[in-house]
């Protein structure tokens, strides 16, 4: 009933008022462009129908299946769907996707970054990046609130939010030669601008490729199989990229051996588990240093892991990177497919309140913390370096990005939805005993509840767990070599010279239309300094050298508390630059507009919170990062201010 009244409300006061206020908005006082012609308010209808059913199927879901994981499954399902449908193909006829535009994949083809692929192998790596391990972590770690507004910030949050976010990073991409929402910001808000969002994007990605390589060697070191299994796909995924790009087998010949194959490694792994902590030569120089066997087995790990993300960055994506996250990607679509189909079998009751408590002690109130604790299943700013930095140079047709970017987006909010199902079908008792000491967290609480719901259509439920984990861990690999990969370009782009055409736009001003790619120029020469901060090779050894410093060091665990704001920072710098972008375009951007302002207000939130938490624990370190980051986000609010309300360039004549 609460819901009914507040859509009343809206649609009898609030909906006038907003039909008026946009009849008065002109573009030369406000840069927003709202929906003009015939055929876009055919659209628009539509995305109302589609707004419709989210609060109207919202209504049903909390009067009659609040208790049934089935019902919400089914919701969440339906309402992705017609989210891609309705909402993802109006965003794409508003950024004016068409395959009549060469991609940079091919206008810059260089062999090693620049790489045309097909849909399915670009989604494939796309997925498999931004899907780690946060889709699950922030879900179940999140319904200590109860599972309503969990749930609630997923679908909302990943159709009208976060889809959108992935979706018009990559295209500001596409459109300025495949380069980063860094090289945007320079464009339309200057160099400083640019200079401080890279510097604070690269330092995240340091900080991400230390806690992976971490979490990525303990679990290697915990569970061989998954290690053992890893370095089997690691050969296969070489092999594959051979065969597709270099030796002309077939693409769907390949894709089918791969994938059997790929379940083949995990049997293979389970079967002969590579557990350094048991050889008698890693005992020995373990005892000999006086450390612990898996102490020694897990600096083994690491090195090995510094040492693959050292070429997986440096390597040419199609012979690595892009078919190993391809292959990869088909073991999360089972899991996902297998945990959904054993919900439909098993039906279990939700037994967690829908409204639990506002606010959790070690997290905070549900606003905005909720809105930080949640990211990779509904918005995370890590995808816009994603979409911007390796998806956007692979592929082979503008229209692939709708799949792709905002396609990926959906399918990981599935991911959520059937991680949110595996935490509140538990009891409370059960479901705090899993974050006790000892208990094994959130990673933990997935696979066997997982496990559990796999059994029920007929897999041995230790298989079906050891399946579980196996995935995640692989996951967790893909997106430390991904993070490597991008700061590795983020380095080389912080050093690029200003005037070098071949990274930016010559005339930012001009008045292209938003579906043509830029015209590209001869590129001067460069200082010898300059050509070696470029160099792949320079730049992937200092930023592995950082990462693996700070892995090492463990002073990574001091910085973590602050990665989720700093995350959804990123996120909402990079609406904010895609904001600009099509304001400068003169193309409707109220779909970005929106959510800009609302994760800008989360963040800033969160960050103001951190800093009150940490002086109030005397935590002036993480106070001081905080501050600084606040800083940041407030200067480069202030040059969106600047440009949209003050600059005369866009004022029309």
């Amino acid at each position: 009933m609460t819901v009914f009244l507040l859509c009343a409300f809206v649609h009898t006061y609030i909906w006038p008022v907003f039909q008026v206020l946009r009849s008065r908005l002109s573009y030369a006082s406000l840069r927003v462009h709202w929906i003009s012609n015939e055929g876009e308010l055919a659209v628009n209808r539509k995305v109302w129908v589609l707004l419709g059913f989210l609060l109207n199927g919202g209504l049903l879901l909390w009067l009659g299946l609040r208790q049934s994981a089935v019902g919400m499954l089914l919701f969440a399902g339906v309402s992705f769907v017609l989210g891609y449908v309705v909402y993802g193909r109006f965003i794409a006829r508003q950024l004016g996707l068409g395959e009549h535009d060469p991609t940079p994949a091919h206008t810059q083809a260089d062999g090693v970054d620049y790489v045309a692929a097909p849909m399915p192998i670009v989604l494939g790596h796309h997925f498999a990046s931004i899907a780690g391990a946060a889709p699950i972590i922030g879900p179940v770690t999140a319904a200590q609130y109860g599972w309503a507004p969990v749930l609630v910030w997923i679908i909302l949050g990943g159709i009208f939010m976060g889809a959108v976010h992935d979706l018009t990073s990559m295209v500001a991409s596409l459109r300025h030669k495949g380069r980063s929402i860094g090289e945007i910001i320079e464009e339309y808000l200057g160099h400083t601008g640019k200079m401080f969002f890279l510097m604070f994007a690269w330092a995240a990605l340091i900080l991400i490729i230390a806690v992976f390589t971490i979490l990525v060697a303990q679990t290697f070191t915990k569970e061989p199989a998954a290690g053992s299994a890893s370095l089997l796909l690691l050969v296969l995924a070489v092999f594959f990229g051979l065969s597709v790009y270099r030796w002309n087998v077939n693409f769907v010949v390949a894709s089918v051996v791969g994938v059997v194959l790929v379940f083949g490694s995990l049997v293979l792994g389970l079967m002969w588990p590579l557990d350094f902590a048991s050889w008698s030569a890693v005992k020995s120089f373990a005892a000999s240093v006086k450390w612990k066997p898996e102490d020694m087995a897990m600096a083994i790990w690491t090195v090995f892991l510094m040492i693959y993300i050292f070429l997986a960055s440096v390597m040419p994506v199609h012979i690595l990177l892009q078919p190993r996250d391809y292959l990869n990607s088909f073991l999360l679509y089972a899991m996902i497919a297998l945990g959904l189909l054993g919900v439909l079998v098993v039906q279990p009751t939700i037994q967690i309140p829908a409204h639990a408590q506002f606010s959790v002690e070690g997290i905070g109130l549900m606003f905005p913390m909720l809105f930080v604790t949640v990211a990779c299943g509904a918005i995370s700013g890590f995808h816009a370096l994603v979409s911007s930095g390796t998806s956007s140079k692979q592929l082979d047709r503008e229209s692939d990005a709708l799949p792709v970017a905002y396609g990926g987006m959906l399918i990981e909010c599935m991911l959520a939805v059937l991680s949110l199902i595996t935490a509140i079908m538990l009891t409370q008792p059960q479901y705090a005993a899993y974050f006790k000491s000892g208990g094994g967290g959130p990673v933990t609480l997935f696979a066997q509840n997982l496990g559990t719901l796999m059994a029920a259509i007929g897999l041995p439920r230790d298989a079906a767990i050891s399946f579980t984990a196996l995935t995640v861990s692989a996951f967790a690999l893909t997106s430390l070599d991904t993070a490597t990969r991008l700061a590795r370009f983020l380095f080389e782009e912080l050093f690029t010279p200003r005037h070098d055409p071949a990274f930016r736009h010559e005339h930012p001003e001009s008045s292209e239309s938003i579906s043509s790619p830029s015209s590209s120029a001869s590129v001067p020469k460069t200082s010898t300094m300059t050509a070696l901060l470029t160099n792949r090779y320079v730049s992937t050894t200092l930023t592995v050298a950082l990462g693996g410093a700070l892995a090492f060091s463990g002073q990574w665990k001091t910085l973590w508390p602050l990665f989720g704001a700093a995350n959804q920072l990123l996120a909402s710098l990079a609406l904010l630059t895609v904001t600009v972008w099509l304001a400068h375009k003169k193309v409707s951007n109220f779909f970005t507009l929106i959510p800009t302002i609302f994760m800008y207000a989360v963040t800033q939130t969160a960050l103001a919170n951190i800093v009150y938490t940490n002086l109030r624990a005397q935590k002036y370190f993480l106070a001081g990062i905080a501050v600084l980051l606040i800083g940041l986000s407030l200067f480069l609010g202030y040059l969106f201010v600047k440009d949209q309300f003050f600059s005369k360039k866009l004022v029309p004549a």
